[in-house]
Parts: C-alpha cells; sequence; structure tokens
C-alpha cells in the first residue's frame, strides 16, 4: 500500500514536473517569430552609395551588412567556415546533443555559461532573432528557433543567412564586408588563406583583429588551415602554400569620407523620399553620377594647392574652397569638393555657400550684350569712372582722373583738396564709387571681345549702363540663378552673392548650345533585389539660342587664349572660361570648360577676408582648373565647339575692329566670330586706321587682371 502511494506521488511530481516544462517551453515559443515570419525575414543591411561606374563610395547602416547570394561565396571560404565553427552542419538537425552536453560539463565545472557549443543554425538563430545575453532562456530560445529554422529553410540557406550576418569586427556584418575591410577585396576574389583568416574572426573579432593583432589573426588563421586539412577539406599541397602566405591587410579601414560633401548632398535628397528604416536599413543600392576617378584626382589637387596657399598665408585660419565638376550634356555631377575637412565642416561650399563672383559673373553681362546689339568687335570705351549717389540713383560724372572741374558742392566739400581728402569717408557712406581696373590701368578703345578677356571692369560697367541692370538679372534668372541680384550698375562686377553650383550650372548653358541642364547627383536607386524604384533622366531646357550661347563660348576661349584666363592653355586643348576676383581678393574663381565636361573653382576665407595683394583668379583657382582638367580630359579626344549653321567667321582687323582692308597688316588680322548678318560692312583702310586705333591691353593684366 506504502509503495503504491509512492509511485502515485513520483507519477504525480513527474507529471507536474513535465507539466511545468511543457508550459515553459509553450510560453517560450510565444516569444519566438512564427514560421510565416521566418520565412519572410528580412535582414538589416546596408545602404550602398556607389559612383556611375557601380564602384562602391560608402554606405549607409545601423549596422554594417551586405547580402551576398550563396553561390558568389567562394566553396573554401564556406569550407573554412564549416570547419572551425560546425564541421557537422549537414548532417545535424539544428542542434548537436554531443556539443551541448559536452558545453554544459564544461559550464558546469566553470560555475558560469562560457562554452556555447552552438551549431552554425543556433548562431543563426541567436544573431539574427535573439540578444547575446547569456541566459539559460535564452539558450532555451536558441535551441528551439535553430529547429524552427532548419524546418523552414535549406541548409544552404541558413548557411547563406549566417555568413551574411555574422559579426567580424570594425563594423563589418558578413564576410563580404570583412572581405572590403580587411582585404578591399570583393569576396569572390578571396584567397584560400583569406578565407581561412576571416573564418577565425568568428570565435573573437576583437581579440583576432587583423588591423590590431595581425600576429594573433595569422597564428588562428593556420589554426582554422589545420583544421581544414584534417577534415580532407584541403589538399596537403593548398595546406602548405595557404599557410606561409601572409594576406595583405588594409591598415586602413575602407573610409566612410570618400567624397562626404557629395555623400551627404545625396543623402540629403534620400532623406526627403525614403523613411529611415528603408534607407539605412533595407539594403538599397544608390548609383549616383559621381566618378571617383575624377573625385580621387580633385580631392588630391584641391588639398595641395590649397595646403601651399596655408604656408604662404599670414592667416591662422586655413585656406577654404569649393570645386564642382559637371556633364555639360547631362548636369551629372562627377565630382564635388565641398570644403578642406568634412570631420570639422560639413557646410558645403558648392551648394550652401553664397559669396561673390566678382568678374566671374561679367560673361552674364556680356551675354545680354550681344543679345540686345552688340558684336564681338563693338567699341567700348575704357576709362575711369565716377559715380555719386543722389539719393535715388548712382549718376556719372566723370570720365577721366581730372576731377578739378567737378562741382564740390554736391559732396559737402568746398574745393577740390578737400574733396581729395574726403574721398574714402564718402566711399564709406556710399556716396562715392570710383570702380577701377586691376592696377588702375585704362586703354582708351577696345572691342568687347578685349575688354572681356581682360577682364576691364569700366567696360562692364558701360555695358551694364547701356542694356540697364534688369536686362542682365533677367538674363542670370533664365540660366538658373537664384539668389537676390541688386538692380545697380555694381552687378556688373559681380557684387551680388552667387551659389557656385548655381553659377558653374549657368556656364555649361553656353557650352551645351544654349540647353540648361540641371544639375543632379542620383542616377538610379534600386532595391535589395535589383528592382529600380527610381530613376532619374536629364532635364533640360532651352533658355539660349545655339548662335548666343556660341558666340559667349568664342569669347571666353579667347580669355584662355590671350586673356586673364591664360594659366589655362597649358591644358593643352580647346577649352573656354572666365576668372573672378572681388575687389578685395577675398574670393577667387575659375570656371572654364570643354565640349564634354565643366569645372568651377573658388577659394577664399569663410570669415571675408582678402587672400593677398595678388591673388587674383588667374593666380590661384585657375592653376586647380588646369591641373586638375590636365588629368580628367587625358583620355577625352581634342575637339572644338560645335558651329551653328548661322555663325560665320570674317577677317577682322584688330587695330580698328572693322574687316581686315587690302592695307591691313598681316600680324593684324584674326578671325571673329558673328552671327550671321552682324559682322561689319567696312573694310578698313589707312586713313581709318589712323584715325580710330584700338588700344591692346598689357601682358602683366594678361598674367594678373581679374
Amino acid at each position: 500500500m506504502k509503495l503504491k502511494v509512492s509511485l502515485t506521488l513520483i507519477f504525480i511530481f513527474v507529471t507536474l514536473i513535465f507539466s511545468c516544462f511543457t508550459f515553459y517551453i509553450f510560453s517560450l515559443l510565444k516569444d519566438l517569430p512564427s514560421a510565416e515570419e521566418l520565412k519572410n525575414y528580412s535582414p538589416v543591411l546596408s545602404t550602398k552609395i556607389l559612383d556611375r561606374n557601380e564602384q562602391l563610395i560608402t554606405e549607409l547602416f545601423t549596422e554594417k551588412r551586405t547580402w551576398t547570394p550563396y553561390k558568389d561565396f567562394p566553396s573554401h571560404l564556406k569550407l573554412a567556415v564549416l570547419a572551425i565553427e560546425d564541421h557537422k552542419f549537414y548532417h545535424h538537425w539544428g542542434i548537436n546533443p554531443k556539443r551541448i552536453v559536452k558545453a554544459a560539463i564544461d559550464n558546469l565545472i566553470r560555475a558560469k555559461i562560457k562554452v556555447g557549443g552552438s551549431t552554425i543554425t543556433q548562431q543563426l538563430a541567436k544573431i539574427a532573432f535573439l540578444s547575446h545575453k547569456r541566459t539559460i532562456e535564452r539558450k532555451l530560445k536558441e535551441l528551439l528557433l535553430a529547429l524552427q529554422l532548419e524546418q523552414n529553410f535549406s541548409k544552404n540557406e541558413i548557411l547563406e543567412m549566417y555568413l551574411n550576418q555574422v559579426y567580424l569586427g570594425h563594423g563589418a556584418y558578413g564576410v563580404a564586408q570583412a572581405a572590403r575591410i580587411y582585404f578591399s577585396k570583393n569576396v569572390s576574389e578571396l584567397t584560400l588563406a583569406e578565407s581561412a583568416l576571416i573564418a577565425g574572426l568568428i570565435r573573437s573579432p576583437s581579440h583576432y583583429s587583423p588591423i590590431r593583432h595581425l600576429d594573433r589573426a595569422i597564428a588562428r588563421k593556420n589554426v582554422v588551415l589545420k583544421r581544414m586539412l584534417l577534415l580532407n577539406y584541403i589538399s596537403k599541397e593548398e595546406y602548405k602554400n595557404a599557410v606561409v602566405e601572409i594576406p595583405v591587410i588594409n591598415q586602413t579601414p575602407v573610409s566612410s569620407f570618400i567624397a562626404p560633401y557629395f555623400v551627404e548632398y545625396v543623402k540629403e535628397q534620400l532623406e526627403k523620399k525614403y523613411p529611415s528604416e528603408m534607407l539605412y536599413s533595407a539594403g538599397l543600392i544608390v548609383k549616383t553620377t559621381l566618378d571617383l576617378k575624377f573625385q580621387k584626382y580633385a580631392e588630391e589637387i584641391f588639398e595641395g594647392q590649397l595646403s601651399a596657399l596655408d604656408k604662404i598665408s599670414k592667416s591662422s585660419e586655413p585656406v577654404q574652397g569649393a570645386f564642382v565638376v559637371l556633364d555639360v550634356k547631362t548636369g551629372e555631377i562627377l565630382a564635388m569638393i565641398g570644403g578642406r575637412d568634412f570631420k570639422k565642416s560639413q557646410f558645403n561650399r558648392v551648394t550652401q555657400a553664397l559669396r561673390q563672383p566678382g568678374s566671374a559673373f561679367k560673361p552674364i553681362v556680356y551675354l545680354s550684350a550681344l543679345e540686345n546689339g552688340f558684336t564681338p568687335v563693338s567699341i567700348i570705351e575704357d576709362t575711369p569712372l565716377l559715380f555719386y549717389n543722389d539719393g535715388i540713383d548712382w549718376r556719372l560724372l566723370s570720365t577721366t582722373t581730372d576731377y578739378t572741374t567737378l562741382d564740390f558742392k554736391k559732396f559737402g566739400v568746398k574745393d577740390y583738396n578737400e574733396f581729395i581728402k574726403e574721398m574714402d569717408r564718402l566711399k564709406e557712406k556710399n556716396k562715392l564709387w570710383i570702380p577701377e581696373n586691376y592696377r588702375k590701368k585704362y586703354h582708351g578703345k577696345v572691342t568687347l571681345r578685349r575688354a572681356l578677356e581682360f577682364s576691364l571692369n569700366s567696360c562692364s560697367i558701360r555695358l551694364i549702363m547701356e542694356i540697364g541692370p534688369s536686362t542682365v538679372i533677367k538674363y542670370a534668372r533664365e540660366l538658373g540663378i537664384t539668389t537676390p541680384l541688386t538692380n545697380t550698375f555694381s552687378l556688373a562686377l559681380g557684387a551680388s552673392e552667387v551659389i557656385p553650383l548655381e553659377l558653374v550650372s549657368a556656364y555649361s548653358v553656353f557650352a551645351n548650345r544654349g540647353i540648361k541642364t540641371q544639375p543632379y547627383a542620383i542616377i538610379e536607386v534600386r532595391d535589395r533585389f535589383g528592382n529600380v524604384i527610381e530613376k532619374n533622366q536629364p532635364q533640360e531646357k532651352i533658355v539660349l539660342s545655339p548662335e548666343s550661347a556660341y558666340l559667349i563660348t568664342s569669347l571666353l576661349k579667347g580669355v584662355v587664349e590671350r586673356g586673364t584666363g591664360i594659366y589655362a592653355s597649358n591644358l593643352g586643348k580647346i577649352c573656354a572660361g572666365k576668372t573672378g576676383t572681388t575687389n578685395d581678393c577675398a574670393d577667387t574663381w575659375f570656371i572654364g570648360y570643354t565640349p564634354d565636361i565643366i569645372c568651377g573653382v573658388w577659394v577664399g576665407y569663410d570669415q571675408r577676408k582678402t587672400l593677398g595683394r595678388d591673388a587674383t583668379g588667374g593666380r590661384i583657382a585657375c592653376p586647380i582648373w588646369t591641373e586638375f582638367m590636365k588629368l580628367a580630359t587625358k583620355d577625352i579626344p581634342n575637339k572644338d565647339f560645335e558651329k551653328p549653321d548661322n555663325i560665320i567667321e570674317v577677317p577682322i582687323d584688330k587695330s580698328t575692329g572693322l574687316l581686315a582692308g587690302p592695307e591691313t597688316k598681316p600680324k593684324d588680322v584674326y578671325i571673329e566670330t558673328f552671327l550671321r548678318g552682324t559682322e561689319p560692312k567696312i573694310f578698313s583702310y589707312a586713313t581709318v586706321i589712323s584715325s580710330s586705333t584700338l588700344s591692346e591691353p598689357s601682358s602683366l593684366e594678361q598674367e594678373t587682371g581679374f
């Protein structure tokens, strides 16, 4: 009787224990993903930003992870992982009881959970779905989930997920990221030795880091290789070769700061369209317009030139700058530098800065003139100018430096001597304006071409006085300048601030036969499966006639061949461009183009101050442009700009601006470009030459002018 009662109690106790355990197991199962959720599982993947040739620029991520299909993993990599982590992987059903028992005994001896004994399936369950806390409950969940994974996925699918998600140090999730970070390779390019090294990292990525502890990583690599040999995964010959191979480690992990200003520009646009969980976790592939080759050329030359400026500068503040390259035909941004150091300043001087363009604005003034009755040989007076502000507008008072005949009462002074003394005060009070040519040199009568080639300020002001500031503003708007522009004569000298990208884009209209293309940075966006979810095309708009665009380009070719941008002639290819310098030499520019690409350079200090007395666009910005373009165009054939049918070229006497006549000296003949019907109709004869010979600016201005 007592025995029967005892057996009954034991049965009840065992049943109770089993029921409690079953209930506990079911409660754990409720916390695990369902079979449907497992099948629809989508890992956290980084968004890849690629250049136009699909070279990786950087990644946006919460966890840096790249998804690679099972078939793209080299077999020796898969075998290396299996050898060191779970060589029975293809023979168990998710868990390995022997390993679990052994691990449990070891943990009891150590009195804490230290040894895992986990299969690859269990490891996947942990890294993909569970926390990393070392508790009994988490371990039980790991076992249960491993069984579920084995029921819902094939062995190859499980191994694929594992290889794509296992953490391997230095921000690398998955073997593809590890291959890129440690060896700068695609995963398919890994050698046996490199695969073994990566497989060896799984146990402890920080302890075996090849960047910090190369000796440990090599020793661990050899352990993996030895294990592969014992399992007959590799031959003795393969083993010997791989053991002696010392993998070349990328000591500087792949940087996320390649083209940082461009990346940030792209990211800002993506954030406007895609939710953050999609942008940073869904594995988007963003193909951009950037050309990494161009970007590297630009960064090397730009930093080198500005560092040299820092050495001769008396300022403790580093010289800053902006650099941007566009495809003339499409508006694609091929390279972008928004500043010297992105870590110190994220302010993008290409897209956000407002700077005075100085003479770099003049082509818009000259375009306005050509569209309103002027030709390249129109005669302009290059003489000193003095303006007085009467409270309503600027009034021209003098075209000479002889101020003795002025009405001094206008200025509140009694005579010439007092006027001279008060000039600076009157300028500060915005009562007096005396725009000056570079080094205060004037040349009398010059052609419109020569006035632009040598950037003569007085001629630009005379043009805007003739056609009106509002006309110039209208053309600036059509070319894409959106910033506020002052409706005053000083607009002719680039006194109104512009955004560098907008000004460079405006010039591209001249190069592109009057067609404006909106600058853009993203070609397409694909999802992780390769489906295109966004595709961008060039946005084109005709804003000028091909003839007007060609005429301005012809004038700007002269700036390079003979004028202030002559340094750019060192390119050795047909190009056009314009220098720019503000009066105090605080802003220096050069914007130039070939028929294929356009590049704009600005150099100055963030806090406006002079770069130096002789710091002009021709001396500071133009050399940066030229040295970059030498590299960028080395593989591009030299070709001229396409000439519209309605454009003609005729021989001109440069001393008069008239048609070259029988008595014109050969050295005075050059070929000028005109819209058909606007060319001169009068030949230059000796009597005309003697009475109205035009002036030629000096070679000194050619080298140093604005």
